[in-house]
């Protein structure tokens, strides 16, 4: 007799958070080629109070240890964040900012399957509001900073905050692309002739055109193993990529083109491995295309009229606060009965 195939086996959520975390690994590759090393210690360091968090908070509400950890997905959650942050931001930021995510955005609301927030992108929102001048402060990539800082060195920076003595700040720091763009426009310069700063590569930023790139080819990994669908990365690249194009097309001298705002700051990390996020997106077909669009349009409009040079964090938390109209809204409607 033959047995119906009609359910499948669905994956574990282990096996779904390891091969997110195998997507990144292009991205840190490119990371580490492009900012050195100091960005596998903040990973290491998210990574370790992620799982501390985690198992006290499971502890405290007496909940089983071990299969929650082993769910990785609280190391997922520290990975984004870290990705997110200065590569050689000093190590208590890192923590604060793991523990706030895990603590206050992930278990305080019940755990995986409840948070109605990005827990990542939370954490990275309350460090941006509470230190805005250490989540603004970016290494310059090895191939332009002045006094490029060797392994060690930023290993000893992002724990003491303290540099060689014959180096200083200024020569291992460099505005963002998005920051350097926003600032010099509003001191009255154009586009074209800001964008001839070394910081800028050929679409983005020198070096993190490339960290851009390898987020793309980890999240077309994601979507060959079916981890995601294309909804969501597709409404929020095109979104953002229209948006920008129209207000490039009404006025290129102030306005940077499509192409820049996609290989520029965190789009790719955000259409392939923030937004799809399960648990805090919506759950329909055309949910998740309004809300990943939502979300590209709030950050086009953030990074060009609001007050932080990249809109990412803020416009996810933002459209997960619409999730439940969304998903109200955009419900199939049920077979054999129609609408009044």
């Amino acid at each position: 007799m033959n047995r119906s195939p009609y359910i499948a086996d669905a994956p574990s959520v282990t096996s779904i958070m390891f091969k997110v975390l195998l997507a990144l690994v292009p991205g840190i590759a490119a990371y580490v080629w492009a900012y050195g090393g100091g960005i596998l210690v903040t990973l290491t360091l998210a990574t370790i109070t992620a799982v501390a968090a985690e198992a006290a908070l499971l502890k405290l509400r007496q909940r089983p240890v071990k299969p929650y950890l082993f769910d990785m997905s609280a190391v997922v959650t520290a990975w984004l964040l870290a990705l997110a942050l200065p590569p050689i931001a000093p190590w208590w930021l890192v923590v604060v900012g793991t523990f706030f995510a895990i603590v206050i955005a992930k278990q305080l609301y019940g755990g995986l399957g409840y948070n109605p927030f990005n827990p990542a992108m939370v954490g990275y929102a309350v460090l941006l509001i509470s230190f805005p001048l250490i989540m603004t402060k970016w290494p310059a990539p090895l191939s332009l900073a002045q006094a490029p800082l060797s392994f060690l060195d930023q290993l000893h920076y992002i724990f003491s905050q303290a540099l060689p003595s014959d180096i200083k700040v200024d020569a291992i720091t460099s505005a963002t692309p998005l920051d350097y763009l926003k600032t010099q426009l509003m001191l009255k310069h154009e586009v074209a002739a800001i964008r001839e700063a070394p910081v800028f590569g050929v679409m983005g930023a020198t070096g993190g055109e490339v960290v851009t790139g390898a987020y793309l080819l980890g999240g077309l990994y994601l979507l060959q193993q079916r981890i995601i669908t294309w909804h969501l990365p597709t409404a929020f690249l095109a979104a953002l990529g229209l948006i920008s194009l129209g207000f490039y097309i009404s006025n290129p001298l102030q306005f940077a083109d499509p192409l820049f705002h996609l290989m520029s700051g965190a789009s790719m990390l955000c259409a392939f491995f923030i937004i799809t996020d399960p648990v805090s997106g919506p759950t329909t077909p055309r949910g998740k295309l309004y809300f990943a669009a939502g979300v590209g349009i709030l950050t086009y409009l953030i990074r060009v009229y609001g007050g932080y040079p990249d809109g990412v964090a803020f416009a996810v938390l933002l459209m997960n606060m619409c999730v439940p109209l969304i998903d109200a809204t955009t419900q199939p409607r049920v077979f054999g009965h129609h609408k009044s």
